[in-house]
C-alpha cells in the first residue's frame, strides 16, 4: 500500500522516508490516535502514531473514501478546518525541497506516497517518517492531508493529487497560532 523510499542508500522493512539526521521525539504520545474529518468534519477514520528506532511511525485508518489510490502528505499547520482544510498549510517542506519521490530535485518532508482504497471505500496502511525533528515543529503543529486522486510522486508541489479531502491533526497548532 504504501510506497518505499530510500534511507542512506538501504531500503527499510517498512516504507520510510528521512527527512533529517537529528534524533526523533513522537508528535504525539505513544500510540495515541487522532480522527481524520472530510471536508464536513465528519470523522472517517483515525491517523495515529508511536516512536519507533527508524523514526515515528503513522499508522492511517480510513473509510468511506472512492476507491483508488490517494495522495497522502504531512502538511505543516495542525489544523484541520473544511472544507478544503487549507488551514492546514502546505506540504512540510522545511528542507525547501521539490516534490515527489521521483523528482530528481525532491522530495518534500512531508511526501507521503499514496493510501490504496478498496472497493469497499476502506484504507489502511502504515509507515515510517524517519528521523526527523518533530519537535522543530511545535510553532505551527502538524496535520495529514489525504488528497482526491493518485501523487504522480514528481510534479511540484502536491504531485497533482488533487484536491484536499480529509485531514488528521499529528499534533495541533497551538492556541495563538489559531
Amino acid at each position: 500500500m504504501w510506497r518505499t523510499c530510500w534511507l542512506a542508500g538501504a531500503s527499510l522493512l517498512l516504507a520510510a522516508c528521512t527527512t533529517a539526521e537529528r534524533p526523533a521525539a513522537a508528535p504525539r504520545g505513544e500510540g495515541s490516535a487522532s480522527p481524520i474529518v472530510d471536508g464536513s468534519g465528519k470523522p472517517i477514520g483515525t491517523v495515529s502514531t508511536r516512536q519507533e528506532a527508524a523514526g515515528v511511525a503513522l499508522r492511517v485508518a480510513v473509510e468511506g473514501l472512492s476507491p483508488g489510490q490517494h495522495g497522502m502528505h504531512i502538511h505543516e499547520v495542525g489544523k484541520c478546518e473544511g472544507p478544503k482544510f487549507q488551514s492546514a498549510g502546505a506540504h512540510w517542506n522545511w528542507a525547501g525541497k521539490q516534490h515527489g519521490h521521483e523528482n530528481p530535485a525532491g522530495y518534500h518532508a512531508g511526501d507521503l506516497g499514496n493510501l490504496t482504497v478498496g472497493a469497499d471505500g476502506k484504507g489502511s496502511g502504515e509507515l515510517v517518517v524517519g528521523k526527523a525533528d518533530w519537535n522543530a515543529q511545535l510553532d505551527k503543529g502538524l496535520a495529514l492531508v489525504i488528497h482526491a486522486a493518485a501523487d504522480d510522486e514528481r510534479t511540484d508541489p502536491s504531485g497533482n493529487s488533487g484536491d484536499r479531502i480529509a485531514c488528521g491533526v499529528l499534533f495541533p497548532a497551538p492556541v495563538a497560532a489559531r
